[in-house]
């Protein structure tokens, strides 16, 4: 009748960053995390747990980020490296790469970086580069 689950619960939080706290160093983390403060440093979930993270419009995070599922509608000085999926509300905004296998992205959402698809063939390898990729013709271009 009961079944341990091993998805974690959508909106699902176990630690809370709050709107007043900075937290300077590492985090790693399982389960749900919440950020609406700072952190300096670098935030990951431990690998091989569900985990999600989510970051508020007031919440900052000035280093990479590494997790499953991360919802982001503050700001990211660093790398964004989303295993399963990555949301960027419109208030969201990233200095970095931002490494995906799903992405969604609201209307406003800003990143100066790359979109970097997973299981590119290299890093930095262009989109015509992954297996079963189409070149989109640009316009004027006459496809061949």
């Amino acid at each position: 009748m009961f079944k341990r689950s091993d998805k974690l619960a959508d909106g699902q939080v176990d630690t809370l960053i709050g709107k007043a706290t900075s937290v300077q160093g590492d985090v790693e983390f399982s389960g749900g995390l919440h950020i609406d403060g700072r952190v300096t440093g670098s935030v990951r979930a431990t690998a091989g747990v569900p985990a999600a993270l989510s970051v508020s419009e007031h919440g900052v995070i000035d280093g990479s980020v590494e997790a499953p599922s991360v919802v982001l509608n503050g700001r990211v000085n660093g790398d964004i490296f989303g295993r399963e999926r990555v949301i960027l509300g419109a208030k969201a905004r990233v200095q970095g790469n931002v490494h995906y296998s799903v992405i969604e992205m609201a209307l406003g959402a800003e990143i100066s970086g790359r979109l970097v698809p997973s299981g590119s063939a290299l890093p930095g390898a262009p989109p015509s580069a992954l297996p079963g990729a189409t070149k989109v013709p640009s316009v004027g271009e006459v496809p061949a």
